[in-house]
C-alpha cells in the first residue's frame, strides 16, 4: 500500500510540474455576491481591479499580499475596466447608466461621469498610440474618448459590441458583434466601419483576442462552444477547435504561443496556437460561473474571477504559466 501511495504522489507531483497554470493563491472578497465581469492591472502598483457587477462594486486586490485592498461601492452595475497607471485614474463602464465614470481609487472620488447610452456601456480598451478611450455601449457602437473623457468621435455598429481588440501597429479595430453574427472592422483614424466579416461556423461571439504579427483573431463561440481563428487581412476562418462552455474571456500568450479560453461551465482551456492548428493541451478546473478574468503577461498570471458559491466567499484565483 505504501510503495502505491508514494507512487501515486510522484505523479501527482510530476502532473503539476508538467502542467500549463499553476495555482498559486486565492484571493478572497468576502460580502461580494452575484456575477463578476472584466478586470484591469496595475503592473506597478502590484494592484488588480475587478468589477463586481451585481454586487455594484469595484474591487481592489493586492495581488503580492494576496488581499483585498478596497472595495469602491455604488458604482451602477460595473463592466468594463481600465487603470491608466500615469494619471492613476479608473475608468469603470457602468451596464446600468450607460456612463464611463471616472474614478481615483485611492480616495474613491467620481472625478467625471461621461452619459454614452441609456444603459449597458460595456468593454473598455485604451488605444496608447492616440491616447484614447474606447468604450463599446448600448444598442451598437464604439465610443472613442479622450482621457479626460470628452468624447471625441462614435463608430456606429448596427447592434451591441461586446470584446473588441485595437492594432498596436495599425489602426483598426476588430470587434464582435453577436446579434449581427459578425465581425466588425473599423478605421481608428476615420471612426468608420471598413468591412463586416460573418461568423457563421459557430454563433455568440463573444470573447477575442488578436496575435497582430501573425495577423490571427481568436473569436471564442458558444454556439457551439468553439475558438474560430480569423486571417485579419480576409476575414477568413483558417482553423477551429472545440472549448469548454460559456466562455467570456479569452486571452493570447504571444511567449508561450498560447490561447487560455475562460468558461464559465468551470474550466480554462490551454490550447497550443501552432502557424496552421489549435491544440487543447490542458484543462484546468475553476469553479461554476467563472468565465471572465485577466492575462497579465508582465507577471506571467492569469486571474480567474469565481463567484460566490455556497458558503464560501467570491474569489480570484490567480495561476503562473509555466
Amino acid at each position: 500500500m505504501r510503495w502505491a501511495i508514494a507512487i501515486m504522489a510522484v505523479a501527482l507531483a510530476a502532473s503539476a510540474q508538467n502542467g500549463t497554470l499553476t495555482l498559486s493563491r486565492q484571493i478572497d472578497m468576502p460580502g461580494v455576491r452575484g456575477r463578476i465581469d472584466h478586470f484591469s492591472a496595475d503592473v506597478r502598483g502590484h494592484r488588480l481591479f475587478v468589477a463586481a457587477l451585481v454586487n455594484r462594486s469595484v474591487e481592489i486586490l493586492d495581488v503580492e499580499k494576496g488581499a483585498r485592498i478596497r472595495s469602491l461601492e455604488g458604482v451602477p452595475e460595473p463592466q468594463g475596466l481600465f487603470l491608466n497607471p500615469e494619471s492613476e485614474h479608473l475608468y469603470v463602464a457602468g451596464r446600468e447608466d450607460g456612463a464611463v465614470h471616472i474614478i481615483k481609487p485611492g480616495s474613491g472620488e467620481v472625478v467625471r461621469t461621461v452619459s454614452l447610452a441609456q444603459d449597458d456601456a460595456d468593454n473598455i480598451r485604451y488605444d496608447d498610440r492616440r491616447r484614447h478611450v474606447l468604450v463599446g455601449y448600448g444598442d451598437g457602437a464604439i465610443g472613442v474618448l479622450t482621457e479626460k473623457g470628452d468624447k471625441l468621435a462614435e463608430i456606429p455598429l448596427g447592434a451591441h459590441p461586446e470584446s473588441f481588440q485595437l492594432e498596436r501597429n495599425g489602426s483598426r479595430v476588430f470587434v464582435n458583434v453577436p446579434d449581427r453574427k459578425e465581425v466588425v472592422v473599423a478605421d481608428l483614424e476615420s471612426a468608420k466601419v471598413i468591412t463586416r466579416w460573418p461568423v457563421t461556423q459557430a454563433l455568440k461571439n463573444y470573447p477575442m483576442a488578436l496575435d497582430e504579427a501573425r495577423h490571427r483573431l481568436f473569436v471564442g463561440c458558444r454556439e457551439p462552444a468553439r475558438i474560430l481563428v480569423m486571417d485579419t487581412e480576409t476575414g477568413k476562418v483558417t482553423d477551429s477547435a472545440e472549448i469548454a462552455g460559456d466562455t467570456d474571456d479569452v486571452f493570447y500568450d504571444s511567449v508561450r504561443g498560447r490561447l487560455y479560453v475562460i468558461a464559465g461551465q468551470g474550466f480554462i482551456d490551454v490550447l497550443k496556437v501552432g502557424a496552421a492548428s489549435l491544440e487543447r493541451i490542458d484543462r484546468i478546473r475553476t469553479a461554476p460561473g467563472a468565465r471572465t478574468g485577466l492575462w497579465v503577461p508582465e507577471w506571467s498570471s492569469l486571474y480567474v474571477a469565481a463567484p460566490k458559491s455556497g458558503a464560501g466567499s467570491a474569489r480570484v484565483l490567480a495561476y503562473v504559466a509555466r
